[in-house]
């Protein structure tokens, strides 16, 4: 039942889940590639005190080596909780503070929501009110005045493109006083939230700027807010490409365009640990993508086993951050103790060396369609077991991940599709299955504390950065390690994207490359290079960089007599130093001096 009497219905008749997803894409619009960055992990507290509290915070996690890549700023960071301002006595100096966060690499957010503070002295009211920009109240004639965080409150039309468009323009550096390049926005209480209107938010009968009324617009006003930031930020910068950040809690089909998503205020609750995988699965079965729970649990206090599950979970989740209530004791990865904060750091080390194969798989979502984060059935339709599945999940099309949501758990039980095989990512060992392909397997699985079950698909080329970086800005030039779990065929194929991870210059200037490698042992082949570049002229800066140092094979049931490389400039077959081991099947070529960004063959003989 729809209250404003209208729907709109759409029937998509994809013969299967990629056809679909493809056409949803065509309809509503495509995820846009997110910097790379914000792929890393993010700290946000409710809220850090102080500029002497953001040195801290960050130089703690400079001193373990523990990589992160934003540090988030909440409401208390204003001048009275007016947006787009400073307090003078706790953040005297936010330039500084940003510059010397960026000299290492790091971004910082701060909130901006978008009601705002009633104060005939704050200069964004004053405009607003000036120029009509409020949503009105039932009759019309007056703004509309609601509660907030900062007490009194109006809000911004933002389904009218006249607010939108001056919206934007308050993210210039000259308007937004303290902000710098490396500033990005979280938009909070947009679904929008009121604290005295019913339902927490806006009676239905209000009127927008040309008399329509709230009920019609309601489920648009986030996406629309979202949207304008996102715009503002972009347009900030001269030439508008930098690409923006911006997190949401209000979303709409089509929010996939415009930045990320989370999933709200949850608790340091098991429960809420469990819940997290099927509510990020819901929201990629409606293609948005880009979205994370928060690690920890925002309300209350999680102990030392939570914390490691739940930050093993979301270093295999789209968004990852973690957050906290002012309340709640504080939980930065070294609050735990040496042994947890070691295991803190393993997981987040996890996520920041599979960054080429997640930006790779963000790039692959916004040209087919296809979610990041899947449902079994998106992967294995034919499987009608897995349909309902929602406690395991694939990342792209070959990550299974089997998070642990439960206390005191040692072992797990995985659901193996068996119309592929699997290898643990840990060990590099195929997973012994038994069964018809077509069907599944559930199989008990070791899951300790220091263990979340992931498996690579056999037949997939993932790429890797094993370098320890303390955030993804120091890794550009950092080599890869590409990992090749062979099928029953014995052949893999798999993708990586390349660009300058940060401006939309693969979307203007064409500038970016797709590396094809595939993998067949029938023909010798243990991996063959192919480049695809946006043209001619692209990736300009890759001579002699994006270097791979090493290529492992998993699955590979005898020692090779010899291996050679040809390159695109020379045919002639260049012998290549490798190591193999027989028990575990595993063979590793250790610098073979080749770049991703150029063709190459790798062959083997015997």
């Amino acid at each position: 039942m729809s209250e404003s009497g209208i729907v709109d219905l759409f029937l998509l008749p994809g013969r299967d889940p990629a056809a679909l997803y493809g056409q949803y894409a065509r309809l509503t619009g495509r995820v846009q590639l997110p910097p790379i960055f914000s792929l890393g992990y993010h700290q946000c507290r409710w809220n850090y005190r102080d500029e002497a509290d953001v040195y801290f915070v960050h130089s703690k996690f400079e001193e373990l080596d523990y990589p992160y890549d934003v540090l988030w700023l909440d409401i208390e960071h204003t001048d009275g909780k007016r947006y787009f301002t400073w307090d003078d006595k706790t953040f005297p100096n936010p330039i500084e503070m940003q510059n010397k966060l960026g000299s290492t690499g790091r971004r910082m957010v701060t909130i901006i929501d978008p009601h705002i503070k009633r104060d005939n002295q704050y200069y964004i009211h004053k405009e607003a009110t000036s120029r009509g920009l409020y949503v009105k109240d039932k009759s019309g004639n007056k703004d509309y005045d609601g509660w907030c965080w900062p007490g009194s409150s109006s809000y911004l039309d933002f389904t009218v493109e006249k607010v939108r468009s001056w919206w934007a323009e308050q993210f210039n550096y000259d308007r937004y006083k303290g902000s710098t390049p490396t500033l990005f926005t979280w938009n909070d209480m947009n679904e929008p939230s009121v604290f005295n209107g019913p339902e927490v938010s806006m009676q239905k009968d209000l009127l927008n700027l040309e008399n329509v009324e709230h009920r019609e617009w309601h489920n648009l006003y986030g996406m629309l807010f979202q949207r304008s930031t996102a715009e503002g930020l972009t347009q900030r910068n001269e030439g508008a490409n930098v690409r923006p950040f911006v997190l949401s809690r209000s979303f709409f089909a089509g929010s996939q365009r415009y930045g990320a998503i989370w999933t709200g205020d949850n608790e340091a609750k098991w429960s809420h640990l469990q819940i997290a995988s099927p509510m990020l699965l819901g929201l990629n079965v409606a293609a948005l993508s880009f979205v994370g729970a928060d690690v920890g649990g925002f309300f209350g206090n999680c102990d030392a086993e939570l914390m490691t599950r739940w930050m093993q979970a979301a270093a295999y989740q789209p968004f990852f951050r973690g957050h906290a209530h002012h309340d709640s004791k504080r939980r930065e990865p070294w609050m735990f103790g040496d042994e947890t904060m070691v295991r803190l750091r393993h997981a987040a080390m996890t996520r920041y060396a599979l960054l080429p194969f997640w930006y790779t798989v963000f790039w692959q979502a916004g040209v087919t369609g296809m979610p990041v984060m899947r449902t079994m059935w998106m992967q294995y339709p034919d499987v009608p077991e897995l349909y309902s599945v929602d406690d395991q999940y694939l990342i792209g099309s070959d990550l299974l991940v089997k998070p642990v949501t439960s206390a005191g758990t040692t072992t797990s039980q995985v659901l193996f599709p068996l119309s592929d095989c699997w290898f643990d990512v840990d060990t590099m060992q195929r997973v012994e299955l038994a069964g018809a392909p077509g069907t599944y397997v559930a199989k008990t699985v070791e899951s300790g504390i220091d263990k979340i079950p992931v498996y690579q698909r056999g037949g997939s080329i993932i790429p890797r950065k094993l370098r320890l970086r303390r955030s993804s800005y120091l890794m550009i030039n950092d080599p890869y390690t590409i990992y090749i779990a062979l099928n029953n065929e014995m052949k893999a194929e798999g993708t990586l994207y390349m660009d300058d991870e940060t401006t939309f210059d693969h979307e203007k200037r064409g500038d970016y490359g797709v590396a094809t490698f595939s993998s067949d042992l029938a023909s010798s082949i243990i991996i063959q290079n192919s480049v695809t570049l946006g043209n001619e002229n692209a990736l300009p800066e890759s001579k002699g960089k994006r270097m791979i140092e090493r290529i492992v094979v998993m699955g590979i049931a005898s020692e090779p007599k010899d291996i050679t490389l040809t390159t695109q400039s020379s045919a002639t077959a260049i012998p290549v130093e490798f190591q193999y081991d027989r028990e575990s099947q595993i063979l590793v070529i250790r610098k073979p001096d080749v770049s991703a960004s150029n063709q190459w063959a790798i062959h083997f003989n015997g």
